[in-house]
């Protein structure tokens, strides 16, 4: 039951809600985010790792380089079914859509901006 504590706690703030948006797109490192949302690296990091300590998240470290996805995970756990409910939640919606579109113009900076 803890887990599934930690996964509504982790879901229950706009800012990874918007997070788990972009990475529904795709891979993303810390710069990328914190350009999108227009957001400090410590507030992108720590949301980030939020998501990451509730399962929701992988990390690939190459070099200082850390990329940020969805973590794959068995269509039969519930933690499936919540990144579902999620993204049907935010289909359609303003804020969403438009964090998708400047998604397509962000740039990684380089890990001595951001990537730690």
């Amino acid at each position: 039951m803890r887990d599934l504590v930690e996964a509504a706690k982790a879901l229950a703030d706009e800012t990874r809600l918007r997070i788990l948006n972009l990475l529904l797109e795709r891979e993303c490192c810390v710069c990328e985010v914190m350009q999108v949302l227009e957001i400090s690296q410590t507030r992108a990091s720590r949301n980030l790792n939020i998501l990451l300590d509730a399962g929701f998240l992988k990390v690939r470290k190459q070099g200082l380089w850390a990329y940020y996805s969805i973590e794959t995970i068995d269509p039969e756990n519930y933690m499936s079914s919540i990144l579902k409910a999620v993204e049907l939640g935010l289909h359609g919606d303003k804020v969403a859509n438009l964090d998708k579109e400047h998604l397509k113009t962000a740039e990684r900076l380089g890990p001595e901006s951001c990537c730690k």
